[in-house]
């Protein structure tokens, strides 16, 4: 299908941050002669362009690891190759990356990197901290997604993004952190429901667990069953086509009818096997 004019989901998220609006979409207004991005330095991989402001060998294993990201998702979700290229700027120190965000982004909350999609490009901002592998895995993610998608629901954006950082050698995508989380609060009565944050349409109302939720619905449907996984896929593939196809909870519950207390059951497995190995 021909590239379809879009505001990426993150920047439909930033409208209400911004300062600045251009008419043809999230462009927040900036001096290219005050500020610029990263380009002294560029590695490309594929549908990958890495720019820094300091250099890096080509056979990086940072570079090495994104490029097999980008594999990764495209296998496991079933996604055409990525059509544009997303270009990840890194920044060599957080003061340099905040400098620059603050000039060219006004208003953007403070974080270590950002996916910023347009029409014209799908950007990754980010520096260079011991969290960088994980920071760019996300948003890389993201630009993925929106290159070889469009656009992405919120909820589910966030998801994948959340599974593919976790930095895992066995591709399971486990975050112990929020299984701990998620299921103390199923102890205390909390209910998952995916149909509630189909809902959530503007990022600022995303919260902590939000994004915990959303992760754990991702990791579910890609290890609880061949059924599951092809919910998932079919999704995706019939997103490129249509932006409003039927919600993933709807084509889940008819295979699942008790498909928040399969989540939970799923979720205390994973806790049971994390404690069984420590």
């Amino acid at each position: 299908m021909p590239r379809r004019a879009f505001l990426s989901q993150a920047c439909q998220r930033w409208l209400p941050l911004l300062a600045v609006l251009t008419a043809i979409g999230c462009i927040p207004f900036r001096d290219p002669q005050t500020v610029s991005p990263p380009a002294r330095h560029s590695v490309r991989f594929d549908q990958l362009l890495v720019q820094s402001d300091f250099r890096l060998p080509p056979d990086h294993p940072l570079f090495n690891d994104l490029n097999q990201l980008q594999h990764h998702v495209i296998e496991t979700l079933k996604v055409p190759r990525p059509k544009d290229t997303v270009v990840v700027y890194l920044f060599e120190d957080e003061q340099t990356y905040q400098r620059y965000i603050t000039a060219a982004f006004p208003n953007l909350p403070k974080r270590r990197a950002y996916f910023v999609g347009t029409e014209f490009e799908l950007g990754v901002y980010g520096f260079w901290s011991d969290k960088v592998r994980e920071d760019l895995r996300h948003e890389f993610t993201h630009g993925i997604l929106h290159s070889a998608l469009g656009d992405v629901p919120l909820w589910l954006d966030e998801g994948l993004a959340e599974f593919f950082e976790i930095v895992d050698s066995s591709g399971k995508g486990i975050n112990p952190r929020y299984v701990e989380q998620l299921t103390s609060a199923v102890d205390h009565g909390w209910k998952p429901s995916m149909k509630r944050l189909e809902g959530i349409r503007e990022f600022s109302h995303l919260q902590r667990m939000d994004y915990a939720e959303a992760w754990a619905w991702v990791h579910f449907m890609l290890s609880d069953s061949v059924d599951s996984k092809r919910v998932l896929t079919e999704y995706l593939a019939d997103l490129r086509d249509d932006p409003s196809p039927t919600p993933i909870s709807k084509r889940l519950r008819e295979i699942h009818p008790d498909l928040d207390g399969r989540l939970m059951r799923h979720l205390q497995t994973l806790r049971s096997q994390r404690r069984d190995r420590n």
